[in-house]
């Protein structure tokens, strides 16, 4: 079998990792595999082709080209510019939801719409394109607040503003164009207090698998201080998330979500991730969807997962996926911690070209760490050196989320590069929670 990764970043080749382990059950070891556009990490485990993962044209003639069997899209933009579609078009098999089912995320207006039509728990919030209507609101309305920008905005879209004044700021700054077209349409909701918890789920449209849960930290700095990024690490499983939490996260958000997007024609295929606040009554709140895997939690979901789970994508992706009934939850075989590395000045101005020294697997732990390569390049001497943004995914694999940290933290520790931003307290909340016990 065939199949194309898309993407370039830490999420692609955890995936492509995931296909390589598990060549042997999901596809008896007749696996060829590529990434689009992919990096020096996915290319020790794949053959790159240099196509950007927004060239919808340029992937659909790659993969009619090369004969792809599954095609499988990591980033929300290509799934937003309708890549699935296409490739359904021509007849191959993709992961990843429709354009239209897409809106989950490249609209929050439309999730908070379909929200409100399935009854889904989510905070109370009002859309505008106008500032006139939204600063009225701001102003009507209990501190603080949530503004964020309807659209695909990289990460960089959901400004909390503890006073109505930044709020103002930000809501006036969005809809003149400060995030481009995302910002033109802007949501504002009341902020939610609790913990937060992304639950991912595998589903045909109709059928629901669901990931182990992850917790991801946004926060640049220690402590959950400083800017919002995209995650700078991860860590399952959760001890927050029981078994009766996971279910009413089925019957309460994934279920009635699937049944309303499929009422309006456009049933959803791929994997729905779910970010849920856990209020201090345990209630689930839905705070966004992602209508791919999230980033980092893939990273730490997929290497912590048996071995097997691969099978789940291409059966999904072919129409042909017949999970068995019982199996509700997917089972982690070990806990699992990841460090962001990311380069100075991220989020907002990530440094470019540091040389990396990156140690042999051998010396960062070899049978409990892996290296995933997000924001790396090879220049034209072959020497590794930082693209921006995240630079590296440090999974660490242990028995307990405890001993996982300290495999991810060591090896973090002896990868180096001018600059290295990261957090050395990943997982702190469910430390604390299992020293309490």
């Amino acid at each position: 079998m065939k199949v194309l990764v898309v993407g370039g970043g830490g999420r692609e080749h955890a995936l492509c990792w995931a296909l390589r382990r598990d060549a042997a059950s999901a596809f008896s070891d007749d696996l060829t595999l590529f990434a689009a556009p992919g990096n020096p990490g996915t290319g020790a485990l794949a053959t790159d082709l240099p196509i950007p993962a927004t060239a919808v044209d340029h992937l659909v003639a790659a993969v009619l080209r090369h004969d792809i069997d599954v095609t499988i899209i990591g980033p929300e933009a290509p799934l937003a510019a309708g890549l699935a579609d296409r490739l359904r078009d021509a007849g191959r098999a993709a992961f990843g939801p429709s354009a239209a089912a897409a809106q989950l995320e490249s609209s929050k207006a439309y999730a908070k719409e379909v929200m409100r039509r399935a009854g889904v728990p989510t905070a109370a919030s009002a859309t505008f394109v106008d500032e006139t209507p939204a600063l009225d609101y701001i102003g009507a309305h209990a501190e603080p607040l949530v503004v964020k920008a309807s659209g695909l905005a990289a990460g960089k879209g959901a400004v909390v503003c503890k006073r109505r004044a930044d709020a103002v700021a930000v809501a006036r700054a969005m809809l003149a164009g400060s995030l481009g077209d995302a910002g033109k349409e802007i949501v504002i909701e009341e902020f939610l207090e609790g913990e937060e918890l992304s639950v991912l789920a595998l589903t045909d449209g109709e059928r629901i698998v669901i990931l182990p849960p992850a917790q991801d930290h946004k926060r640049l700095g220690e402590g959950d201080t400083g800017p919002n990024t995209g995650g700078m690490g991860a860590y399952c499983p959760v001890g927050i998330a029981t078994e009766a939490l996971l279910a009413r996260a089925r019957t309460d958000v994934f279920e009635p979500v699937l049944r309303e997007v499929a009422a309006q024609g456009s049933p959803y295929e791929g994997v729905l991730y779910a970010g849920l606040m856990i209020l201090p009554d345990g209630t689930p709140s839905v705070l966004e969807f992602n209508a791919r895997f999230g980033d980092p939690e893939t990273q730490v979901l997929l290497p912590a997962l048996l071995p097997g789970f691969s099978e789940h994508l291409a059966a999904i992706a072919q129409r042909r996926w017949n999970p068995v009934a019982t199996q509700q939850v997917l089972a982690l075989e070990r806990a699992a911690v990841t460090t962001v590395l990311a380069a100075r000045g991220y989020p907002d101005n990530p440094e470019k070209g540091a040389a990396i020294r990156l140690p042999d697997p051998a010396d960062l732990g070899e049978d409990d760490v892996i290296v995933l390569h997000a924001g790396t390049y090879r220049d034209n001497e072959g020497k590794l050196r930082t693209a921006g943004g995240r630079v590296f995914s440090v999974t660490g694999l242990a028995p307990t989320v405890a001993l996982a940290a300290g495999a991810s933290r060591g090896a973090a520790e002896r990868i180096s590069f001018e600059g290295k931003t990261w957090r050395r307290d990943i997982a702190w909340r469910e430390i604390q929670r299992a020293g309490a016990a």
